[in-house]
């Protein structure tokens, strides 16, 4: 038996929420409030209350009317919720486990050309005593794919929690509302085992039953930049690297100018960074945690905060001599055993020659490879994850200003240091990397490693 005592009708503008409304409304003991988190109405047009809780009252304290639809004795009351509703209520309605969750949907062009209709004729819902205004759209492409997205975003982010709270949906299409069966499995699920038949509305008819070919006046236009489109992701980069924090500890402030924030990327040339930051002058800090970050924020309004990129293949080499010379003997002997690097025995590390090196940095590319794709049992360490993901991280407290970039870093810094009314300082020489990693197939290597990284950030092959 369901213990469901309300329910809300995830949806969008002209998906059939208004006929779903209809056919629950009809039913005793089963009240749909509308569209009662709409921030441009209560409800429908021309309320002034749901429950004895008006706009304002929503506007001042949302929960309140939540309450008061979802804590009706002996009655199932509910709401229609789309993307842009009120935010403030999302998670309360989500953690309400005794709140169905009704996920109502339709092709996504048929709802764009309807809605344009609508609003263009202002012909909201038609009954069968009325005639439709014949009408016709402009397809619009990039405003069809920003909504497009924000639909996919929103039904992603309902489709997460409801997995992660362990709760099941009731999935509807639009075609399945004028039908009887359909409807009276709804209602069964949500508990009214004693209805036998579910009629579905029939003071509704459909608006625009016409070909599309007529409702849109540019259709080969927009049958050909729907072409373009990617319903199936097949241009998708598939990643399976873990998320990664902030790495708040990590990060360098200075007093110069108006003040300084590095935001390094370990296996990047932060060597040279920190030297050219006690160059430019005043005094540098560490260690800092979230709290004494922000406190450092605020007392620096005028502050620039950076991080600097280098080339994955350079990045992939210095996280190998880390591998070689400071990385615990356990981790190397981990690689040998499992990961199918060929690493000799640590005493002869340092004895190896460029072809060895070589061969053996292929090895370990590989590794690299295997390891962002989830393939490894080895945690992916921060010297070898993605830039990518290490600034997602970064962007989980703090976005930096700028971005630079190893190969114009001396000509980037200068500029940061006229933003900051300091003299630019000299960069130290960067350290040389062996005339190997020139080899076209370790460039390949490393592109198939760090694909996210070389399409995000537009590196070439060649370091």
């Amino acid at each position: 038996m369901s213990d469901f005592n309300s329910f809300v009708i995830f949806a969008e503008m002209r998906t059939g929420s208004n006929l779903l409304e209809a056919t629950l409304n009809a039913i005793k003991r089963v009240t749909c409030f509308g569209e009662a988190f709409n921030p441009y109405m209560l409800g429908w047009h021309g309320t002034d209350q749901i429950r004895g809780v008006t706009m304002a009252e929503r506007e001042a304290d949302p929960l309140r009317l939540l309450d008061a639809i979802t804590s009706r004795a002996d009655h199932l009351s509910g709401f229609r919720y789309f993307h842009d509703h009120d935010p403030r209520v999302f998670d309360a309605i989500m953690a309400n486990r005794r709140c169905a969750k009704i996920i109502l949907t339709r092709n996504p062009v048929d709802s764009y050309v309807s809605t344009e209709l609508a609003w263009q004729t202002n012909q909201w819902k038609l009954n069968e005593t009325e005639t439709p205004i014949p009408a016709a759209i402009t397809y619009d492409g990039a405003a069809f794919r920003e909504t497009l997205a924000q639909i996919q975003a929103f039904q992603g982010r309902v489709l997460h929690e409801l997995q992660t709270s362990g709760q099941a949906a009731y999935w509807l299409n639009y075609d399945d509302l004028r039908d009887s069966k359909v409807m009276t499995g709804l209602l069964h699920w949500l508990g009214r085992t004693d209805l036998e038949e579910v009629g579905t509305a029939s003071d509704q008819v459909p608006q625009n039953p016409r070909e599309m070919t007529e409702k849109v006046s540019n259709f080969d236009e927009m049958r050909g930049d729907l072409a373009r489109l990617d319903p199936f992701q097949l241009s998708r980069i598939p990643t399976f690297e873990p998320r990664r924090g902030p790495a708040v500890p990590s990060f360098i402030t200075t007093e110069a100018g108006g003040g300084l924030l590095f935001m390094p990327v370990r296996g990047g040339p932060s060597d040279l960074v920190e030297a050219w930051l006690a160059a430019v002058g005043g005094e540098a800090g560490g260690n800092h945690t979230q709290n004494s970050l922000r406190a450092w924020l605020r007392k620096h309004p005028n502050r620039r905060s950076f991080t600097v990129l280098r080339h994955p293949l350079r990045r992939a080499w210095v996280a190998f001599t880390h591998l070689l010379g400071g990385a615990p003997a356990a981790l190397r002997q981990q690689l040998r055993d499992m990961n199918r690097v060929a690493l000799p025995p640590d005493e002869a590390l340092f004895a190896l020659g460029p072809d060895e090196q070589a061969r053996i940095f292929a090895e370990f590319l590989d590794f690299l490879r295997r390891s962002l794709n989830g393939q490894v049992s080895l945690p992916v360490l921060p010297i070898w994850a993605s830039q990518t993901e290490v600034l997602s991280g970064f962007s989980r407290f703090l976005l930096p200003d700028m971005v630079l970039r190893e190969d114009t870093l001396e000509r980037d810094l200068g500029w940061l240091a006229t933003a900051v009314g300091q003299p630019p300082a000299q960069l130290p020489e960067p350290e040389p990397m062996p005339d190997f990693l020139n080899d076209r197939e370790l460039q390949q290597a490393a592109r198939a490693a760090y694909q996210r990284d070389y399409v995000h950030f537009g590196f070439p092959n060649r370091p």
